[in-house]
């Protein structure tokens, strides 16, 4: 917003609030900001922009999330048609990229796990992994699905005892949250793990793969910019990313004993030594 010309506390107020990973708090929360008259509301992830979708069909509102017109938030990408509009993370489809990056990086990967967290669509999920994972001849086991905290430990043991020798990490606000104890674990069950953003791989990570969310988060303001100067969310057309990065630890790598190819290290936007 600041590279738009807009200066938090004069130009515009920023309330920012947080479920704390209980998603029943999200419904009071929407009210909330509807009680507060906000002039545009940005969302991201499924859980939020539903909970603020069912709170009001007026009030302008910018998502980041999965596939908007399987969820029903919007018509089309093309035609919102509604109060809503953003971007739409192209989370399964880059599936097949994400896993042909794991296993270049490893060839030696046969068993992937996959963990998943909540408002995830199990079979749609399930079907683009192992549709992936086949191209690569790979066996995908059935995602693992959390939704609390004290339920990692036994994902990542249900991951060990189904022989996985490498693990995907599919986006989720709820893992976001967990970020540190994800990379804890992973290390400490010398699991190879890929993620799609890249703080993970910054907190100590092996890997990832996906959007830069740092433009993904300008097209945001600038969607922002042009409601608050008029333009309505049913005329913006839901934009898709365009900008991804793969970024590697290497000081992970070292310590599970892997050998990342030259091949996949040249095509690394940044390799963290």
């Amino acid at each position: 917003m600041r590279a738009l010309g807009y200066l938090e506390g004069s130009r515009y107020l920023l309330v920012e609030p947080y479920a704390d990973e209980r998603l029943e708090q999200l419904p009071p929360l929407a009210a909330e900001l509807i009680r507060l008259k906000c002039d545009v509301i940005v969302t991201e992830a499924v859980g939020p922009t539903r909970a603020v979708q069912h709170a009001t069909g007026t009030i302008p509102i910018v998502f980041i999330t999965g596939d908007p017109v399987a969820y029903g938030f919007v018509h089309s990408l093309a035609r919102p048609g509604g109060n809503l509009t953003g971007v739409a993370n192209l989370s399964l489809e880059l599936y097949p990229k994400r896993i042909e990056v794991l296993k270049e990086a490893l060839p030696a990967l046969r068993r992937l796990a996959v963990l998943a967290g909540p408002t995830v669509r199990p079979n749609v999920l399930t079907k683009s992994v192992q549709d992936a994972a086949r191209l690569q001849r790979i066996e995908a086991l059935s995602p693992i699905f959390i939704s609390r905290p004290e339920e990692l430990d036994g994902a990542f043991a249900q991951a060990v005892r189904g022989r996985a020798d490498g693990m995907l990490v599919t986006p989720n606000p709820f893992f976001n949250a967990q970020r540190d104890r994800l990379v804890s674990l992973a290390a400490h069950h010398r699991l190879p793990t890929l993620y799609e953003f890249r703080d993970f791989v910054e907190a100590g990570g092996l890997m990832c793969y996906g959007a830069d969310m740092a433009d993904v988060y300008y097209h945001i303001a600038k969607y922002v910019d042009r409601i608050l100067k008029g333009a309505k969310p049913a005329d913006l057309p839901v934009e898709q990313p365009t900008k991804f990065e793969l970024i590697i630890n290497m000081k992970t790598a070292k310590a599970l004993g892997l050998t990342i190819p030259q091949s996949v290290l040249v095509r690394a936007d940044h390799v963290i030594e």
